[in-house]
């Protein structure tokens, strides 16, 4: 069943035509991958879909009563927006039913709570709750009455993600879901994604995540949409295959275009015109003779800052926010080459563990000895602050006007922004007006610049396009100083990283010697009982290899006596629900007796979804 067709869209900013005269449909159940450079049209044509941008010409059909979301990569809120209003909107029924609800219990109101409780029974909207809360759980939303406009940048997105995977919609748009969001809670967007019915259009650049879920790429470049039906591995050789072709054409076209320009200029015999046909035939051919190969590739052989035997030595370091530890003791010696990945949940501590290397968070205990040497480059989720008048070779010329690269050579600020795709007339526009991923390529750039010997990436991969992220990834394969990497991205991390640090929260920091990949597979063949081993002080200038995780337990007696136990204590608990609720459902005059039974019921769903998590959780490891 066809949901969407665009027929013969185009859209043209300023001189430029972003797209011209696309055909393409989306099918029910398809999951397809938006794949393009930065700054080729990606979000336009998204947008475009959605009905935020009109097309110059042709047009897009949905088919009668199917819903549309869009998750932006940047979402836009109302300045006094509370969480719970923009995650239950007035659109449907059942989220006006939740939201009544949800206000109903903060204000222990009876004759609310009345009222709710009857509008959740005529709109069934039970079975939606428990799912809304699975949602808001697993992305970790902040409380409902708290305004959108204190949230940090990543908390914001997975609010808006959160939002379209409550309201389910027909097609889900969707613009970098993965994020902000941690190893594990991509995984579970994964499941949820797959599923038989939902119809996706994705931009992402998470390459694991695109052959987990799509099986149709739409490419694309210089305004033209290239179909592959496929995963991504499929994709990146049909692509290679269409390049081939398409230059292969345009050497040909220059050929003929060279003769066919010769009979164009020649005047007509007497009473006689050219063939009309001929002059059409000659028009395709000129433009096809005048296209030029998408062959623009990043380039990146920056000079790495010589780097002395000592790097950076950690001795018993203590963080807490309050009564919150993030990390307990934790005591290690960079060596030359580390290649570490450091992997935890949201909240864990990850990015606070850097800043502190870096010095912009402090110590409660504990020592942080850099060499003298030491010169780090640290690339932060954070975007950089720039004027709204910045000039985009200004951001570069601020922090050097000569910049060392390759084997003794030297380049201008415009010459090393030419090398990072910034073409001489792009470098001269503000800052504001580069897409998400431009921005983030020019942020790279000023870290590079330094000529760092200790590499810090937080999230480098975030909306960086695929090609750039290649490169990224070939340039961190051959950098000789250390790297110290937090990524999402597993595929990413795969390929760059030897060792992990695990933070897991309660100041509990481990290590593990392997990668991404290598550490799931050590948790679902988990065969030893022991914990895993903390980190062991390591004093400069030892060597010592960082002691390996040892393998998860699998169920103790204690553990496997629970787990048989907690489906008959939910039985019991869901049965006394429905009494509680038939009771509520019955009515009385006695507006108290209906604010105990509110709050009874309450205090049971908050434990059947801590005993349906907890079996879950023992379920994957039994």
């Amino acid at each position: 069943m066809n949901y969407l067709s665009a027929e013969n869209i185009s859209r043209n900013i300023g001189e430029r035509w972003v797209f011209k005269s696309l055909f393409f449909g989306l099918q029910k159940g398809e999951k397809v991958a938006l794949i393009g450079k930065n700054g080729t049209g990606k979000t336009t044509l998204m947008e475009t879909l959605m009905g935020m941008q009109s097309p110059d010409e042709g047009k897009i059909s949905i088919r009668k009563g199917i819903r549309v979301g869009y998750l932006p990569q940047n979402p836009i809120f109302s300045e006094n927006e509370e969480v719970l209003n923009y995650l239950f909107s007035d659109d449907l029924p059942s989220a006006m039913a939740i939201k009544a609800y949800e206000k109903a219990m903060i204000s222990g109101d009876a004759k609310e709570l009345e009222d709710s409780f009857a509008l959740m029974e005529a709109h069934n909207a039970w079975d939606y709750e428990a799912r809304a809360k699975q949602i808001i759980t697993r992305l970790g939303i902040p409380d409902g009455d708290q305004k959108v406009s204190t949230l940090s940048g990543g908390q914001k997105k997975r609010l808006s993600l959160a939002k379209l995977l409550i309201e389910s919609p027909d097609i889900m748009i969707l613009d970098e879901p993965t994020n902000h969001l941690d190893i594990e809670t991509i995984e579970w967007l994964e499941g949820i994604l797959s599923g038989p019915n939902v119809t996706v259009l994705v931009v992402s650049h998470d390459r694991y995540f695109l052959d987990k879920i799509c099986t149709k790429m739409f490419e694309l470049s210089q305004g033209s949409l290239y179909t592959y039906d496929g995963n991504y591995a499929y994709f990146l050789e049909k692509k290679a295959e269409r390049e081939a072709s398409e230059a292969s054409s345009i050497s040909k076209a220059k050929n003929l275009y060279r003769k066919e320009l010769e009979w164009m200029r020649k005047q007509p015999k007497a009473r006689g015109t050219k063939a009309q046909y001929r002059i059409d035939a000659f028009a395709e051919t000129e433009e096809m003779a005048h296209r030029k190969p998408d062959d623009s590739k990043l380039e990146l052989a920056i000079q790495m800052s010589r780097l002395g035997n000592k790097i950076i030595e950690i001795n018993g370091l203590k963080k807490a926010w309050g009564d919150k530890k993030i990390i307990n003791d934790f005591t290690y010696t960079f060596k030359k080459k580390d290649r570490i990945g450091i992997v935890g949940k949201n909240g864990a501590g990850k990015t606070t563990f850097l800043q502190l290397l870096t010095g912009l968070e402090k110590p409660d205990a504990g020592t942080i000895d850099p060499g003298e040497t030491l010169v780090v480059g640290y690339y932060t989720q954070i975007p950089f602050d720039f004027k709204p008048e910045q000039r985009v070779i200004d951001t570069i010329t601020e922090i050097a006007e000569v910049i060392p690269y390759g084997k003794n050579e030297s380049l201008s600020p415009s010459q090393f922004l030419s090398k990072f795709l910034f073409p001489t007339a792009q470098q001269y526009t503000p800052v504001a007006k580069l897409s998400g991923g431009e921005k983030k390529r020019l942020q790279l750039m000023r870290v590079l610049v330094k000529n760092p010997n200790f590499l810090i990436l937080d999230e480098p991969t975030n909306d960086l396009d695929l090609d750039t992220l290649q490169l990224l990834e070939d340039f961190l394969s051959d950098f000789q100083g250390c790297l110290l990497l937090v990524s999402h991205d597993r595929y990413f991390m795969d390929n760059l990283v030897d060792q992990l640090i695990l933070v897991e929260g309660e100041g509990e920091v481990r290590f593990f010697n392997g990668n991404y990949t290598d550490y799931r597979i050590s948790l679902e063949n988990q065969t030893d009982t022991a914990p895993a081993a903390k980190v062991n002080p390591v004093k400069a200038p030892s060597t010592v290899a960082s002691p390996q995780l040892t393998k998860g337990p699998k169920l103790s007696f204690k553990e496997q006596k629970e787990f048989e136990e907690l489906e008959a204590k939910m039985a019991h608990l869901e049965s006394e629900k429905t009494g509680l609720m038939e009771q509520l459902n019955a009515g009385s005059e006695d507006f108290q007796v209906l604010t105990r039974l509110a709050q009874e019921i309450e205090v049971i769903k908050n434990s059947l979804e801590e005993m349906e998590l907890r079996w879950l959780e023992l379920s994957e490891r039994a």
